[in-house]
């Protein structure tokens, strides 16, 4: 009988499963802290290359192997898989501008200025970081749409005793906890809140009608199905989700990784303000101004997406409700 059963199961067809929607995951993989590193390395020509990383690892303690992935877009992914091994630098809290000055597209030459020197493998090692570990080059593997560099460890020093730099939701954490005490507080004004966001999500927005793919213009408008659909069940967290993918989808239309960024710590703020400050209604009169920046993106009409959005953020903080207390 058991057999049978089990036959039958087996026979049923698998239960359907949603895909993964991309700006949710990667704002649910930030739920997780981590530390900053700068990796580095030399190019063809000698000269010391590098850039800023979240995904460090350790692997193995015998023999001593560490990794950090890098996107198959990077400009430097030919320089790492040529190099013969790397250098991982752990940026402290006092560090937030190099790690801000590795991240930069803009930035030429990311080492003018800062203080380095070779380490026993030739690798450039940061100075003043809380460790640094200089990796020959174990493997280097496809993933999706990164590349894994497992290193060996063949030498590493300590730095000093300061706290380290710490990534969580989009924002390094000590701006992020501190973002959330000014707006539980109430110190950060309105006015001042409306006029960054129409600041950054106007300059994206003009990038996005430049940039965006019909696939991140789709995720935009999905973004706004999501929140049209809301019922009066729904939890709190579910209408602040779709808020903030309504925003990131714009920001990542944008293709600027230094205003995303920006955007990201933004998010962090429209979460507490909403969690905190602001009551999160039902609003079927901003369907439409949401829609609109949709339309005008696909014309490609950027001074139509920008005037839309500057008339939702004035129609919702003009009639938006604010909770009685903070807590």
């Amino acid at each position: 009988m058991t057999h049978a059963v089990s036959d039958v199961a087996r026979d049923e067809p698998a239960a359907q499963v949603a895909p993964i929607e991309p700006t949710l995951f990667r704002q649910l993989l930030g739920c997780f802290p981590t530390g900053v590193a700068v990796i580095t390395t030399r190019d063809a020509g000698g000269r010391p290359v590098g850039l800023t990383c979240n995904s460090f690892s350790s692997v193995s303690l015998e023999p001593p192997l560490v990794l950090f992935s890098l996107r198959k877009a990077s400009s430097l992914l030919g320089t790492f898989r040529a190099a013969e091994g790397f250098a991982i630098n752990i940026l402290s809290q006092r560090q937030d501008a190099l790690s801000g000055r590795f991240a930069s597209s803009k930035i030429a030459d990311k080492f003018e200025g800062v203080a380095w020197r070779a380490g026993p493998l030739g690798m450039p090692v940061i100075d003043d970081c809380l460790a640094s570990f200089e990796c020959s080059v174990h493997a280097c593997h496809e993933a999706g749409d990164h590349h894994v560099f497992i290193g060996e460890v063949k030498h590493m020093g300590g730095g000093g005793a300061d706290h380290a730099l710490v990534f969580y939701k989009g924002a390094y954490m000590m701006l992020a906890e501190s973002l959330r005490t000014l707006v539980v507080q109430g110190r950060l004004g309105s006015a001042d809140l409306d006029e960054a966001y129409r600041t950054l999500y106007g300059t994206l927005l003009r990038l996005a009608s430049e940039r965006a793919t019909d696939a991140e213009l789709d995720a935009i408008e999905k973004a706004v199905d999501d929140i049209e659909r809301h019922q009066g069940s729904d939890t709190l967290a579910q209408r602040i989700e779709s808020a903030s993918r309504f925003f990131c989808a714009i920001a990542d239309a944008g293709h600027n990784e230094a205003l995303t960024l920006m955007a990201q710590t933004m998010t962090t703020i429209l979460r507490e303000r909403m969690t905190h400050v602001i009551l999160v209604l039902p609003r079927p009169d901003l369907f439409p101004l949401r829609r609109e920046v949709v339309q005008c993106l696909r014309r490609r009409d950027a001074g139509g997406a920008v005037a839309a959005l500057d008339e939702l953020i004035t129609k919702l903080r003009k009639d938006a409700p604010v909770q009685a207390a903070a807590a």
